[in-house]
């Protein structure tokens, strides 16, 4: 027994009487149904090669536009958080004082928080970047990066929002911010990536979730010692400090000129 194929959406083509909002709908419905065909289950062989390659060249287009962006921190939280209220403040202020240390501000490259960490960052100049990701509806770019890229699956995004990294600002932010939150813990906890500091912002929002992994501390379902992955704090300066001793020091980074050695997969410097 087989597993059928997924359907085939009909084509819409640009002809005289069809608009750009049909074809963007077209658009849209034919991404979220690959995207569905995905992760539906087996397919045929051949369309898993395809998809393979896809893959592939997700990461390909990652590797030739942010080789050379880094160090980088990456800033995770919610596209919803309007502009002017206080978690996105936060936000602009904290990747202001990344920028000052140096950092290259690394985002999902949306808007709301993300926004505010490009711009932050921006604004002072310092080094933005943004790696958005395509949807069935759309997610436009900020207009605080430097430089961008658009991922096909969430799984290549949240890799090279890792990546390239040596610490990760967690701000207020829903499922999917939760996601990169605690991908990111788990890759530490498990020695798959170095220690690198997490700091979590917006005491407010976030106390019952610190008060629920203290829970699973006391339960036995993480280390006792995991808890202390996260800096908890609504202070820029003391979350400042700690990525200075944690990732600056840690790991001896310094400001030197960026590199303009050979491109191998068409890389490009960032210049600021």
């Amino acid at each position: 027994m087989t597993a059928p194929e997924s359907p085939e959406c009909p084509k819409v083509t640009p002809q005289h009487g069809v608009d750009d909002v049909a074809i963007a709908e077209q658009e849209r419905y034919e991404l979220e149904l690959a995207e569905r065909g995905f992760l539906s289950g087996p397919r045929s062989r051949l369309r898993d090669l395809s998809t393979l390659f896809t893959v592939a060249w997700d990461f390909i287009k990652a590797f030739r536009v942010l080789h050379f962006v880094g160090p980088c921190v990456t800033i995770f939280g919610s596209a919803r958080v309007p502009e002017g209220t206080t978690y996105y403040e936060l936000t602009r202020k904290m990747s202001a004082r990344l920028a000052k240390m140096g950092f290259t501000v690394m985002t999902g490259g949306g808007p709301g928080i993300m926004e505010a960490g490009n711009r932050g960052a921006f604004e002072n100049g310092g080094r933005s970047i943004g790696v958005n990701i395509e949807l069935p509806f759309e997610q436009k770019g900020n207009p605080y990066v430097d430089r961008e890229v658009t991922m096909k699956y969430f799984f290549t995004r949240k890799t090279v929002l890792v990546k390239y990294s040596y610490g990760f600002v967690v701000m207020p932010g829903g499922a999917g911010t939760l996601d990169e939150m605690f991908e990111t813990m788990t890759l530490i906890q498990t020695g798959k990536v170095r220690n690198f500091p997490i700091v979590l912002m917006g005491k407010e929002y976030w106390q019952p979730l610190m008060d629920f992994i203290y829970k699973m501390a006391d339960e036995g379902m993480i280390s006792p010692d995991d808890p202390d992955l996260i800096f908890f704090t609504d202070d820029v300066e003391d979350a400042a400090a700690h990525i200075e001793r944690h990732a600056v020091r840690q790991f001896g980074l310094r400001k030197r000129p960026l590199p303009k050695g050979m491109s191998v997969l068409g890389e490009k410097s960032l210049v600021k």
